[in-house]
């Protein structure tokens, strides 16, 4: 297995805490990423090209009313229901109507009259007029088409407006509607909903691909200044990679008092602070903090904002501006009759030029009886008079009326959409309020309402923002040294000869009022923030007059955007290019490390890439043998790292190098780091070991398996991934007795991955194969013949050597074995393996019958310590002790012979443990009595013994020293032997515990005594 840093794997960024993950780089190193951005960003005139679309921008407030979607698509797709004589509206050629190439073409359709449009409104119809050609740019002349909707639903209803949750079936309506209307393939590409508030993003099929990034979110600032009965819902895309593009739709606090004034005022300062939107990804990875507004390059602002007209009465604005609207009427017609009585009752005279009866009654059509309100008037001499300066003209009166806008104040006054937002030339009337059906009758209703400009579509660019920054920043600064002057005394002229005075505050305001408070339909470049240049410019901007359905006239404005998009095919060719450069250049810098395991084939001879250890068996070591080299140029830093599960290895696996760690932390379970020189190795060894008994019990069922993977770390360089894999086998520790006698001949490796449960699994075979696990039959009987055979050869050797037996508690307690601890180790191992084969125990010639005692012995702990239930399960020992603990209460004395009975009864539920209990005692007893024999009886009292005594309470010493000898022989054995045989925590505590302690010995110990002990 070989690698180096040497990959070209630069493009890919991920956390330094995820194993395989390139490193985080320190102060002196910049990172991978970041070096292959910018220098893909330097070649970036290479991968981006020029494109120009138009966006479409449209408002509308449909006050809830039904039928209103009827009209959606003819005046927002199609740029109709536009009244030229009202609107202002002049229509470039290249986007005029019909087969003619300007204006005039419009004049070749015979548009519906305002009359016959009024007289036949219905609410199951669209109320646009008939055979309208349309007059803006509209179908697929349009790239992105973003529409605002407010009051789809009834937002003065208190159930709805404090509603938590925003019913979508309304906004399904209206998408339905929109995706109808626009031309096939437009994608919708955004929407949200806050209750009546509805946002809707459409692109074409050309430019739906190129849009990333899309996030939405809302702001409530209804009641209590959270609930969405007003707000707005704002979306964010990206144009190609290239351009940031924000939209917001809102719905500001209505009413025409002062504080309504301030509320709208604090509604927009709420959604610009509180609008955030979704993390940007860059080629998959996420910015760290999500963006607002104002972070975008082109941001577009509309909706009912709600401004109203100040210091005017709102009945003398009705009359002035139904002067011109009544022009729209024929003398047939119901509205104009009705504006004619409201005005005459007012006073006003109607024979005003250009207004006048005859000329209305005198028209076929509402497009032909209005002409001189908005187009140039031609006098006899040929003198043409701009309608601005006509006094007459409804330009002069809509002049007049604009600098009591509120919303244009606010700006003046920097309480409100003063940090760079823009707006177009308004040309044309009121949005707010008429009678629905109406084309120009303003609320007739008992409130007639005052006419505003409450809907608007306000722009900004990312130079706007700029330029309004730097001039707070220019005033701020000038503040600044005028109050240093004023603290230095320099404030008053000294001089009598100084001419004025200068007072940054107020010297150099513009008097009177600005018809546009924008920064001027230029088209300077705009540096978005990846750095490109691009370009916008307002096209059109104006109200549909003849759309009836609602008491708000709808609202678009077409902008053309010149912007430099991504091709993503020529990206892609560019950042290959540049990865590979830089790969060349920074591996040079790197460190480069190589890994060289012992070469191995796999199960069917092929080579493994893998660290294979073969077959693993229970506590016989394997280990495999990896050596790192230094192949780079500079010196490599590189350890084992923690891993998911915890720790740098699992936890059957020890890892030992050839050289100390660079860090000399004694902690044992700190990570350790070493270091090669170029051209320098180092060797490192791997063994697996499975010596915990629930590992081998997760094994033996097939729950885990012995496979993992290294993760070594190289600093400032790359992970390496150092797979592990062995076979385990199956081994007879670790299991209950019961499953154990289901073993069939050959031992647990006949299984095949079978469980030996009794299940039909089981190959057909009898569930049960033994009364007992042949495993302990095989143990206990070579341990008696051997202990037996030691004892007789030990009698015929001429040595003057102690017998290991004269040690308390040979052979089964381990601080008396002798024998060379290896070589247990491995005759351990062997005689595991013959109990998990099935195979009868062979021994190597140069072991002596001691070693093999030894190691039979540590076979049978083990094998007794693993056993999931022991030989006496906790069930059956509570139901023990329970009856030891009632003969002791009620003081009843018991023979040795009872007592074995009783315990042999109660283990009888259960025959595996039974028998296996029997062979157990039964082997003790035949070890004791050929290491301390007892030669002959000592008399036998006649008085009987205490039940105290009988069961081993009273500890005290024979006087005799064979007896007493015997006695401690079989006190130990039974020590040793009820730790592993019976299961069960002890219980209590202090005497409690060692009085439970106590019973478990004594039920092995009387098994071990001498029928004639009990008379002693």
């Amino acid at each position: 297995m070989a690698s180096c840093t040497a990959d070209g794997d630069t493009t890919t960024t991920r956390k330094q805490s995820i194993p395989g993950a390139f490193p985080l780089p320190d102060t002196s190193t910049i990172s991978s990423q970041q070096s292959l951005s910018q220098a893909v960003y330097q070649r970036r005139a290479e991968y981006t090209r020029s494109h120009k679309i138009r966006v479409k921008i449209g408002t509308w407030n449909v006050a809830a009313l039904a039928g209103t979607e009827k009209d959606i698509g003819g005046w927002f797709v199609h740029g109709k229901g536009i009244s030229d004589s009202l609107s202002g509206l002049s229509v470039r050629p290249e986007d005029a109507p019909g087969d003619g190439k300007d204006k005039d073409s419009i004049q070749n359709y015979n548009v519906e009259s305002v009359a016959d449009q009024e007289s036949r409104r219905t609410k199951r119809l669209s109320t646009l007029p008939k055979n309208d050609p349309g007059s803006l740019p509209g179908g697929d002349d349009i790239g992105i088409y973003v529409l605002g909707l407010q009051e789809i639903v009834d937002v003065n209803s208190i159930k709805i407006a404090l509603n938590p949750f925003t019913d979508p079936l309304p906004s399904q309506r209206w998408r339905t509607a929109v995706s109808e209307a626009l031309p096939e393939g437009y994608e919708l590409v955004a929407n949200q909903q806050l209750i009546g508030l509805l946002l809707l993003v459409y692109a074409s099929p050309s430019i739906a691909p190129t849009i990333s990034s899309v996030s939405t979110t809302s702001v409530g600032t209804g009641i209590t200044n959270s609930f969405g009965n007003k707000g707005a819902v704002t979306a964010r895309i990206i144009l190609g990679e290239t351009t940031r593009m924000v939209f917001v739709n809102c719905h500001l606090a209505a009413g025409t008092e002062t504080t309504s004034l301030s509320r709208r005022n604090e509604d927009a300062a709420r959604i610009l602070s509180q609008t955030k939107f979704a993390p940007i990804s860059h080629d998959g990875v996420s910015e760290e903090f999500g963006e607002g507004i104002g972070d975008e390059d082109f941001a577009f602002w509309f909706g009912d904002l709600n401004y109203r007209l100040d210091t005017l009465p709102g009945e003398d604005v009705r009359r002035l501006l139904m002067l011109h609207t009544r022009n729209e009427y024929d003398a047939r017609q119901r509205s104009l009759i009705k504006i004619d009585n409201e005005l005459a009752q007012a006073g006003i005279s109607l024979d005003i030029p250009g207004t006048s009866r005859e000329r209305a009654e005198d028209s076929d059509t509402s497009s032909q009886t209005a002409a001189s309100q908005t187009s140039s008037v031609t006098l006899t001499d040929g003198e043409v008079i701009d309608p601005r300066t006509d006094p007459a003209s409804l330009q002069t009166t809509l002049s007049s009326l604009l600098p009591h806008d509120q919303l244009h104040k606010q700006m003046r006054a920097q309480k409100a959409f003063h940090d760079g937002w823009r707006e177009g030339d308004i040309d044309f009337l009121p949005t707010y309020k008429y009678d629905v059906g109406s084309v120009g009758m303003f609320d007739s209703s008992e409130k007639k309402r005052g006419p505003s400009w409450c809907d608007r579509i306000l722009y900004r660019t990312r130079r706007d923002r700029s330029e309004y920054l730097r001039t707070v920043r220019e005033e701020e600064e000038a503040r600044r040294k005028d109050a240093e002057m004023k603290a230095r005394g320099l404030d008053n002229p000294i001089d009598n000869e100084i001419l004025y005075d200068y007072d940054p505050d107020t010297d150099g305001a513009e008097e009177g009022y600005e018809e546009n408070l924008s920064l001027g339909q230029d088209s300077s470049i705009v540096v978005t923030k990846a750095g490109y240049e691009d370009r916008i410019e307002l096209d059109y901007y104006t109200s549909h007059q003849r759309v009836l359905s609602s008491d708000h006239k709808p609202l678009d404005a077409v902008f053309t955007l010149d912007y430099d998009a991504v091709d993503l095919g020529l990206k892609a060719i560019i950042q290959q290019e540049v990865a590979r450069e830089l790969d060349k250049a920074e591996n040079e810098g790197r460190p480069c490390i190589t890994i060289v395991v012992d070469s191995h084939t796999d199960d069917e001879g092929h080579p493994d890439e893998s660290i294979s250890f073969g077959d693993i068996r229970y506590d016989q070591p394997k280990t495999r043998s990896v050596t790192i080299a230094n192949t780079g140029r500079v010196p490599a830093s590189f350890g084992f790292v923690d891993r998911y599960t915890g720790g740098v290895a699992p936890p059957w696996l020890s890892i030992e190098f050839d050289r100390p760690s660079d860090n000399l932390n004694p902690n044992p379970n700190a990570l350790r780091q070493y270091t090669l020189e170029p051209g320098d190795t180092s060797g490192v060894d791997l063994t697996v070991r499975i010596t915990d008994m629930d590992q081998v019990r997760s094994l033996n069922e097939g729950q885990s398996l012995i496979e993992d993977v290294l993760v070594l770390r190289v600093q400032n360089g790359r992970d390496h991934f150092l797979p592990l894999r062995g076979s385990w086998l199956q081994s007879s520790l670790g299991r209950s007795l019961d499953k154990l006698t289901k073993i069939p001949e050959g031992g647990v490796r006949r299984l095949q991955h079978q469980r030996p449960d009794g299940s039909s699994h089981s190959n057909g075979e009898d569930s049960v194969k033994w009364s007992a696990p042949k495993e302990v039959f095989q143990l206990t009987e070579a341990i008696e013949a051997l202990v037996e055979r030691t004892v007789a050869e030990w009698g015929m050797r001429e040595t003057h050597d102690r017998p290991p037996w004269e040690t308390i508690g040979w052979p089964f307690s381990k601080v008396s074995w002798s024998s060379d601890l290896n070589q247990r180790k491995a005759l351990v191992g062997d005689l595991t393996e013959a109990l998990d084969t099935g195979q009868v125990f062979v021994y190597l010639p140069d072991i002596d019958t001691t070693q093999k005692v030894e190691g039979l012995v540590e076979t049978l702990l083990t094998f007794l310590e693993s056993l999931e239930d022991g030989i006496i399960p906790q069930r059956l020992w509570q139901e023990l002790n329970k009856g030891i603990e009632e003969r002791e209460r009620a003081k009843k004395s018991m023979s040795g012979e009872e007592m074995r009975l009783w315990v042999l009864d109660i283990l009888s539920v259960s025959p595996a443990h039974s028998i296996s209990f029997t062979f157990l005692v039964s082997m003790l007893a035949s070890v004791v009595n050929e290491i301390a024999p007892l030669r002959s009886l000592p008399p036998t009292p006649t008085t009987p013994r205490s039940p105290d005594a009988l069961l081993g309470r009273s500890r005290g010493l024979s006087q005799d020293p064979t007896l007493a000898r015997r006695q401690q022989i079989d006190r130990k054995f039974a020590d040793i032997f009820a730790n592993v045989m019976i299961r069960g925590a002890l219980l209590g505590k202090g005497r409690e515990r060692k009085v439970e302690e106590d019973r478990r010995h004594q039920v092995l110990e009387v098994f071990l005594r001498s029928k004639w002990e009990e008379g002693l």
